[in-house]
């Protein structure tokens, strides 16, 4: 070629950080890893073709072996709390309008007010008052059922 496929490679490494700054996965940050190395054969005089082979495999080494733990420790610090409706899901409440199958109201522990369904086959409508737990979310409604301490009392 004309000697200038640095330029290639560098413009390969700013891609791959570029795209990597918008998923935080580290795939494309091990590509850029890779075209770091093409770039390092490059200059060092070998062929297009061989740095071309080095910087797959140094891309698929570090997919492969660089990676994983890179992940697991930027996922060590995450947050664990639940949020959103993982963290609706399971939690109980208390019936403010007489909940059937097609519709009614619940107050949640957390203190939100949602409409409320209960889900199909399930025994007669809930009286206000009753206490449930969350099944599912299903859009904005929330699919309940009387709660297993309410059933037993």
């Amino acid at each position: 070629m004309g000697g200038y496929e640095w330029i290639i490679w560098a413009a390969l490494i700013i891609l791959f950080a570029v795209i990597e700054m918008t998923s935080g996965e580290f795939t494309f940050m091990m590509l850029a890893l890779g075209s770091a190395a093409g770039l390092v054969a490059e200059l060092a005089g070998a062929p297009w073709w061989l740095a071309f082979v080095i910087a797959a495999v140094v891309a698929v080494l570090g997919i492969f072996l660089l990676r994983p733990p890179l992940l697991r420790r930027l996922r060590r610090s995450a947050d664990p709390a639940k949020s959103n409706i993982d963290a609706i899901i399971g939690s109980a409440g208390r019936v403010l309008i007489e909940v059937t199958a097609t519709g009614g109201q619940v107050k949640l522990a957390n203190g939100e007010t949602w409409s409320a369904h209960l889900p199909a086959g399930a025994p007669g409508p809930l009286p206000v008052g009753a206490e449930v737990h969350v099944l599912a979310v299903d859009g904005a409604s929330v699919v309940i059922e009387a709660s297993h301490d309410a059933i037993r009392g």
